[in-house]
């Protein structure tokens, strides 16, 4: 071993440095529902299972789905669906080379209220078609 002082390296730098925005809350929030999605995908898997299954284990499937807790199963599944699908658009718009000026924070605000505004417009109309 040498005798040499420790070179100065640099340090890598902080969450608490860099200031939150729009694309980088969507960027977390779009992993996420990515991560939903897998979860609710074996949900309706389990569903289609239980249709093939017979009358028993469809009625105990569709007891779970009709019940408040599996409303709200579907409510965030609706919602991660349409969201991931959304922020799939906008990265689609980034790979034709556009939307990387000031317009990226726009897209991504509209990536969250477009996927608020169409859920609540699909479970509106569901419920209008339910009735």
């Amino acid at each position: 071993m040498t005798d040499t002082p420790a070179r100065q390296r640099p340090i890598s730098p902080h969450l608490t440095i860099y200031r939150l925005t729009w694309t980088m809350v969507m960027s977390i929030v779009h992993r996420i529902t990515g991560s939903a999605l897998y979860f609710g995908t074996l949900l309706l898997a389990w569903w289609l299972v239980a249709a093939a299954a017979g009358p028993k284990y469809f009625d105990t499937a569709n007891a779970f789905f009709g019940s408040w807790f599996g409303q709200l199963i579907l409510l965030g599944y609706t919602w991660a669906l349409v969201h991931h699908m959304l922020g799939g658009i906008r990265h689609f718009i980034w790979d034709t080379g556009r939307g990387f000026g000031p317009e990226r924070q726009t897209l991504a605000r509209m990536t969250l209220i477009g996927s608020v505004a169409i859920t609540i417009l699909l479970w509106a109309l569901a419920l209008v078609l339910r009735s």
